[in-house]
């Protein structure tokens, strides 16, 4: 595995594998890597000749009350598992290379980003934006690969592609969890003992959701309270339950499209959030 940290090392060494024909999936990441980032390796592999995987803790999507810098890193441990996982590159560039000055253009997300965690995060889906944007020319992958269970970043990343005609395929993948149906997630880390017992029910509680929808209950309100009085259940503090259409994240009263549950929980010194999608043809998104 080689492991690039320059901007311009990562673009000739990308401009030689398409010279060689080699199709270039991309992995981004923050790191302190967990098995739904190593899924993703796992797909890519199966589609593409070359994997490369970013691992960067992107400031801008940070607020100032947020919790960047004590978002758990490890590189060493990461540098083991992505070479276990067999990924061919793993580029590691600087913030001080990423936004060396000032920028002269900024990105802004118009669409997908004023509910679940866009509200409550103003300028957040910018930084991820941006910051994605900058990785795709610099990787130049032909297929890029993201998890849902944050599926408000694959919508709002398909709709960057769109709009800016970004010659890369977007593979939403499914979401990894824990035997008892945690998301897997960086943040687990910081749960209590009792929290990471009450943690479960996010995902109970997207179960039910599913389950009455597919016993013909098609009314929003009524899954969004069915939601609601499981996760009264933990300790931790309701952030929201919406249910919404996906992938255009916009307010429904009748389930009759695509739709997304997605739930986000405050515990004590973490936030969880995880989703359900829920296809009107049976068919998952990202299976």
């Amino acid at each position: 595995m080689k492991i690039i940290s320059g901007i311009k090392d990562m673009q000739i060494e990308a401009k030689k594998q398409m010279k060689l024909g080699h199709s270039i999936a991309f992995v981004p990441t923050m790191g302190f890597l967990h098995e739904g980032h190593i899924s993703l390796v796992e797909a890519a592999r199966k589609q593409n000749h070359i994997v490369v995987m970013s691992v960067f803790v992107n400031p801008l999507q940070f607020g100032p009350n947020e919790d960047f810098d004590r978002y758990p890193r490890d590189i060493k441990r990461d540098e083991e598992l992505a070479r276990e996982a067999g990924v061919d590159i793993l580029f590691y560039p600087h913030v001080s290379e990423m936004y060396p000055d000032d920028r002269t253009t900024t990105l802004t997300v118009n669409r997908r980003v004023d509910t679940l965690c866009g509200e409550s995060r103003p300028g957040h889906f910018d930084g991820v934006a941006t910051v994605v944007l900058k990785l795709f020319q610099i990787v130049l992958p032909d297929r890029a690969y993201f998890g849902l269970k944050d599926a408000q970043q694959v919508a709002v990343i398909t709709g960057l592609v769109e709009d800016f005609n970004v010659p890369v395929e977007i593979v939403p993948c499914p979401i990894i969890r824990e035997s008892d149906g945690l998301a897997k997630s960086s943040r687990n880390v910081y749960l209590t003992p009792s929290e990471r017992s009450d943690a479960s029910e996010l995902s109970n509680s997207l179960r039910a959701a599913k389950e009455a929808v597919n016993n013909g209950e098609s009314t929003a309100h009524e899954i969004k309270k069915l939601v609601e009085s499981k996760l009264q259940e933990t300790v931790g503090t309701i952030d929201y339950v919406e249910v919404l259409s996906y992938p255009e994240l916009k307010q429904i009263e009748t389930i009759d499209e695509d739709i997304i549950v997605a739930v986000a929980v405050q515990f004590s010194a973490a936030r969880l959030i995880d989703n359900v999608i829920i296809t009107r043809s049976g068919i998952p998104i990202g299976v």
